[in-house]
């Protein structure tokens, strides 16, 4: 009797134990992750809130009720290095796109002086580290859709001098020299002036990026240029069937040329039975736009809003499933345990996407961290997801630069 005492006794020490030890194991894990999270460069290669820029009610030093970026968001998700991306429809060609261009880039700078005290802007992986260091938020640009430089190749020059850091060869329709994944082949990939632009790329230091571009295109472009390539804002095909997604294969050949993907939080990217509900209901990703255009015009600001008032209407009726944000850490663990964690990055597609829940804005990304801390990645590699690869890929273009420019 005694004997079983004794043994329920030690049982119950051991419950009691187990009741206390596991919460606090947790809770290491999370503060752990807290400190890595905002001790490091949270880089997020593709957010379109510039388009907010030219809305009366916007002002990204303020909280707002709508969006995904501003000030206080970054801050408080640790957001500290931000891709501005410059948009317009992939429709508009010539002098047109090339002037809608150069107001987005104006905008961006506007908005990056009147917040000096929070922001600066960087062309440089060194600048990125040198406003880390004080405490800033690095403001960049990308420019989304080879069309904005007006089929003429000196605007990759002046774009370059203008401070845009990467340029996505296409957009939702092919331009006058690239072909894009969503859009009927026209160039058989890129023409020989298309292969000319991702040479004056390379001598420029712009990084070559091949979201949205067809198949053909990516790997034309991977042959051409000298520098490695990056995928600002796509996710894995093997997860999500999805033609803006990359395959295995493609995954593969950008990571062997020293490229890295940034994964798209776009729910119809990340998630099968979304992207499948999606186009039953609607049609598809271009189908959407389309609408969209209709809807708003060239306002490029009201149709991130409607997107977004779309699919929230239609998940409250029960018309497309519920996604959640995990997603994100199921496309990341793919291409990592694909290509190592030296080739994969994030780039949300805040402001410009409909994002799963529990991502809403960037006050949400230390659950990133956290989530990958769990799943056993270590720190150092957590760091390079978060920001490192992808100033890794800026240092080597800036490279190539130099090389062809003293050539």
């Amino acid at each position: 009797m005694r004997s079983r005492r004794a043994c329920l006794s030690f049982a119950s020490f051991l419950l009691f134990c187990s009741l206390w030890i596991v919460p606090a194991r947790a809770d290491e894990i999370a503060e752990r992750a807290r400190k890595l999270h905002f001790s490091s460069i949270v880089l997020d290669t593709h957010d379109d809130t510039t388009q907010r820029f030219f809305s009366k009610d916007f002002d990204i030093a303020k909280r707002n009720a709508d969006g995904s970026i501003d000030i206080p968001r970054m801050r408080e998700g640790g957001m500290n290095a931000i891709f501005f991306s410059i948009w317009i429809d992939g429709r508009v060609m010539g002098p047109p796109a090339i002037q809608k261009a150069l107001d987005q880039i104006d905008a961006v700078h506007e908005n990056v002086r009147r917040n000096s005290k929070d922001m600066v802007f960087c062309r440089t992986a060194d600048d990125v580290r040198r406003a880390h260091a004080q405490g800033k938020i690095a403001a960049l640009m990308g420019v989304e859709g080879g069309h904005m430089i007006g089929n003429d190749i000196r605007m990759v020059r002046i774009f370059g001098d203008l401070g845009v850091r990467y340029m996505t060869l296409s957009h939702f329709y092919n331009d006058e020299w690239a072909d894009s994944s969503t859009d009927k082949p026209a160039h058989n990939g890129l023409t020989d002036y298309g292969k000319d632009i991702v040479r004056e790329m390379n001598r420029q230091g712009i990084m070559v990026d091949i979201s949205h571009v067809s198949d053909k295109t990516f790997y034309d472009a991977l042959e051409v240029s000298k520098s490695p390539l990056m995928a600002s804002h796509s996710s894995c095909r093997a997860l999500c069937n999805h033609v803006r997604d990359m395959s295995d294969d493609m995954i593969k050949a950008l990571a062997a040329k020293g490229g890295v993907i940034q994964i798209n939080y776009e729910v119809s990217f990340i998630d099968q039975a979304y992207k499948d509900a999606s186009d039953k209901l609607s049609g598809g990703v271009v189908a959407i736009f389309d609408q969209l255009k209709k809807e708003c015009g060239d306002d490029e600001a009201c149709m991130g809003k409607k997107m977004n008032e779309m699919h929230d209407k239609a998940v409250a009726d029960g018309k497309l499933p519920h996604v959640s944000w995990e997603r994100i850490i199921d496309h990341i663990d793919h291409a990592v345990k694909l290509v190592g964690a030296d080739h994969v990055g994030l780039g949300s597609d805040f402001d410009g996407a409909s994002m799963p829940e529990g991502m809403e804005d960037a006050s949400k990304l230390p659950k990133i961290t956290e989530a990958l801390m769990r799943r056993g990645y270590k720190d150092e590699d957590i760091r390079k997801i978060l920001g490192g690869n992808l100033l890794r890929v800026m240092e080597q273009n800036e490279k190539v630069s130099r090389e062809l420019q003293a050539q």
